[in-house]
C-alpha cells in the first residue's frame, strides 16, 4: 500500500542540469514544444542557428524532467523522449536529471500526470507570479516505492493503457464501419431505383448563391451559418457566430433559408456539405454557403440530401470540379448542372424511409461512440489514481 511507501521530495531523486551551449549561426538546431496539461514533450521545429536570437540555449536529454518556467501551473511539463535527445530549450526551461538508482523515468512520467502532482505544482507561489523555480521542482513531493515495485506498476499501467487503447480503436473502426455503410447504402438504392435523369436546377425552385463578402459579426444576435457550422447532413446553428439585425437582413436580401431548404458549402476544404433547414431556424449566410430549394413536387427535401451526400455526387461530380484546388470551390455554373436522379415521389420516400433509418442506427453508433470515448478518457486517470496510492 502506498502509506507503506516512503513519500520523497524530488530533490531526492532528481538534479537540477545545466548545460548552456552558444549557438551556431550555421547549425540547424531542434527545439521542442512541452504539451499543457501534462501531455508530454513534442518536436516543435528545426531552426537555423543564425534565426535564434538568444545565442547561449540548453541542451536537452533524453529521460530528464522537462519544466517549463511560465507553464508549469498548466500542466507544461514532461519527460523528454529519446527521438528529442540533444534538442535545445532557452533559460526559461528546467532540466533535471532523475537518478535512475532511486527511479524510474517512467514511472516519474506517470506520477506527474496525477491530480497530486498538479495540484503542488498549481499551488506554488502567489497568484500575481504564475511562474515558477528549480527549488520550487525539488520541493515536490511524490511517493517512492521499491525500484522493483515501480517497474511492476509501469508495466500494469502500459498493459491497461494498451487495453483502453485496443477499446478506443475497435469503437472508432465500428463507427467508421457504420459511415461507410451507409455511403454504400446511399449509392446503391439511389443508383439501381428507376428513375430520370435531371439537372440540379430542374429539380429546385431557387439556389441562392450567398454574399462574398465576409459578414460583419456581433457579440449577439441571429447565428450566421458558416462552413464549419455545416457537417454532412447536420447545421449546428447553436455554435454559429452571430450578426446584427441589419446584417441579418443585408446578408438574406437574396432569400432568407426556410424550412426545408438545403444549406450547401461550396467552396474551402468543407466543401460539398450540407444539411436541411429544420422549422424556426432563423440564419443568414456566411462567405462560403449557399442555398438549394427543392422543388416539393418534384423531388423531397431528405431526398436531394441523401443524394447530394451520396458518391454519385461528393465522389463523382464534387471532387473532379474540387480536384487540384489549395481552396477547393464549386461554380455556380457547374453545380446548376449536377445530374439527379429523379424517380416518382412514392419511391422517394420509400428510398427517404430505409436511408433515414440506416441514418438514424450510424447516428445512435456516433453518440456511443462518443459516450464510450468520454467513459475511456476517464479510465487512465483513474489507473494513475489507484497505482500510486498502492492498489493497481
Amino acid at each position: 500500500m502506498s502509506g507503506q511507501w516512503p513519500v520523497v521530495k524530488l530533490g531526492e531523486v532528481l538534479t537540477h542540469r545545466k548545460e548552456f551551449i552558444q549557438i551556431d549561426d550555421l547549425t540547424n538546431y531542434r527545439r521542442p514544444r512541452v504539451q499543457l496539461h501534462a501531455q508530454g514533450v513534442v518536436l516543435r521545429d528545426e531552426i537555423q542557428g543564425a534565426l535564434i536570437k538568444t545565442k547561449s540555449q540548453q541542451v536537452c536529454r533524453a529521460g530528464e524532467f522537462l519544466v517549463a518556467e511560465i507553464d508549469a501551473k498548466v500542466g507544461g511539463f514532461g519527460i523528454v523522449p529519446d527521438v528529442l535527445d540533444g534538442c535545445i530549450v532557452s533559460s526559461h526551461y528546467f532540466l533535471f536529471a532523475v537518478d535512475d538508482a532511486k527511479l524510474d523515468r517512467v514511472f516519474l512520467d506517470y506520477f506527474i500526470r496525477t491530480p497530486t502532482f498538479r495540484e503542488q505544482v498549481e499551488a506554488q507561489g502567489s497568484t500575481n507570479y504564475a511562474a515558477i523555480r528549480p527549488t520550487h521542482v525539488l520541493g515536490y513531493t511524490m511517493p517512492l516505492p521499491p525500484l522493483a515495485e515501480q517497474r511492476r506498476i509501469v508495466a500494469r499501467i502500459e498493459e491497461l493503457a494498451a487495453q483502453i487503447h485496443q477499446a478506443r480503436t475497435l469503437r472508432q473502426q465500428a463507427a467508421e464501419e457504420a459511415k461507410a455503410i451507409l455511403t454504400i447504402a446511399r449509392r446503391a438504392v439511389i443508383s439501381d431505383c428507376p428513375a430520370q435523369s435531371v439537372a440540379l436546377e430542374d429539380a429546385c425552385e431557387a439556389i441562392i448563391d450567398n454574399l462574398h463578402s465576409n459578414p460583419r459579426l456581433s457579440e449577439t444576435g441571429i447565428p450566421c451559418v458558416r462552413s464549419p457550422d455545416v457537417g454532412y447532413g447536420t447545421l449546428n446553428i447553436e455554435g454559429a457566430q452571430r450578426t446584427d439585425e441589419e446584417e441579418f437582413h443585408r446578408r438574406t436580401v437574396r432569400g432568407e433559408p426556410r424550412a426545408n431548404d438545403i444549406v450547401f458549402v461550396r467552396e474551402g476544404g468543407g466543401t460539398g456539405k450540407c444539411a436541411v433547414v429544420q422549422p424556426h431556424q432563423r440564419f443568414s449566410l456566411g462567405q462560403r454557403v449557399m442555398m438549394l430549394r427543392p422543388n416539393t413536387e418534384r423531388i423531397l427535401p431528405r431526398f436531394l440530401l441523401h443524394q447530394l451526400l451520396s458518391p454519385l455526387v461528393q465522389e463523382e461530380q464534387i471532387s473532379p470540379l474540387s480536384k487540384g484546388s489549395a481552396s477547393p470551390h464549386l461554380n455556380i455554373g457547374a453545380l446548376r448542372r449536377f445530374n439527379l436522379k429523379l424517380p416518382p415521389l412514392p419511391e422517394q420516400l420509400q428510398i427517404v424511409a430505409e436511408l433515414d433509418t440506416l441514418q438514424a442506427e450510424v447516428d445512435a453508433m456516433k453518440r456511443l461512440q462518443t459516450e464510450t470515448a468520454a467513459e475511456l478518457d476517464a479510465l487512465l486517470p483513474s489507473i494513475l489514481d489507484k497505482a500510486f496510492k498502492g492498489e493497481l
